[in-house]
């Protein structure tokens, strides 16, 4: 199985409903975007999939969550923009634009600090 990614940030406000302590109020994250694409077998011209292309679909992915209150954003009206809806939300929207391509699996995985994440993998 070979696989590559991609990484880019952005900074987001939330907030949380429910039991989420401090979390409640309105804060802020730095999030760390990583995007890994897998697959079987090379192209013809030994690569996987263009990472250039990956890479400008992780940089707009990113850009159009930058500097947003999340709960506000259409994709998270009505739930909490917890670190696992985000990764979620971006596994959706790559996923989109990955599907024919040769490609097997695609996992997002979401930081919100440098010692926490979640992630969403699955088949394309």
């Amino acid at each position: 199985m070979y696989e590559i990614g991609i990484s880019d940030q952005f900074e987001a406000a939330v907030f949380m409903v429910g039991d989420f302590g401090p979390a409640t109020r309105v804060h802020g994250h730095t999030y760390r975007l990583e995007a890994i694409v897998q697959g079987e077998t090379l192209r013809a011209d030994g690569t996987l999939f263009n990472i250039a292309v990956l890479q400008e679909r992780v940089r707009l992915l990113a850009a159009g969550l930058h500097y947003q209150l999340l709960n506000e954003l259409p994709a998270f009206v009505g739930r909490n923009p917890t670190v696992e809806v985000v990764a979620e939300h971006c596994w959706h929207e790559l996923a989109t634009g990955l599907r024919n391509e040769g490609l097997i699996a695609l996992t997002v995985r979401i930081w919100e600090n440098p010692q926490a994440y979640a992630a969403r993998s699955g088949v394309l």
